[in-house]
């Protein structure tokens, strides 16, 4: 067979594979998908913007460089930040439209910092997820904090709290809950 021959099979067989597969398909294209986030810290005036997935697995590099951006910023403690975390707020942002930076209120938290924190009020739990790296609090600066918690609730993708009076949402990749 010559080179013509198998370019003329193969295009002929490409539509019988696409139906025989499209779930496999799909997932081929979701590991393509580059993933960025974009922050700024409400407390350290910092800002990042960062590829941190890419070709189907997620940068070393990017994933220090949020650790450090994310630390304990009372402490100066960096944890690593749950992956599955930043791929919340990725589809929480891809699910808004926005294409501006999450504000951050709160991302890891030393234990030292938490229980302080817990100490001076009932909002904070003394086993936070903040604490693992698993949890973040967080708004869009020109979305509706109310409507960015009802987007997130529909994710059912861990724990997700309101607090209208302080304008943030809280996510977690713990169990599914809300507050």
């Amino acid at each position: 067979m010559n080179r013509r021959q198998f370019l003329g099979r193969a295009m002929a067989m490409a539509p019988l594979l696409l139906l025989s597969s499209p779930n496999s398909l799909l997932a081929g294209i979701a590991r393509l998908e580059e993933k960025a986030l974009s922050f700024y810290h409400t407390h350290t005036l910092k800002e990042l913007s960062i590829v941190y997935f890419r070709n189907g697995s997620y940068i070393p590099k990017a994933l220090t460089k949020i650790n450090t951006f994310l630390s304990d910023f009372r402490t100066g403690d960096i944890h690593p930040i749950d992956p599955a975390l930043l791929d919340l707020l990725h589809d929480l942002r891809k699910s808004t439209g926005s294409k501006e930076f999450f504000e951050v209120i709160s991302g890891y938290r030393s234990p030292h910092t938490n229980a302080m924190l817990h100490s001076s009020s009932g909002g904070v739990a003394s086993h936070s997820l903040h604490m693992l790296g698993k949890a973040i609090d967080i708004r869009l600066p020109s979305f509706n904090t109310g409507r960015l918690h009802q987007i997130a609730l529909a994710f059912q993708r861990g724990g997700v709290g309101y607090y209208p009076q302080s304008d943030f949402v809280h996510l977690d990749t713990g169990h599914v809950r809300a507050w």
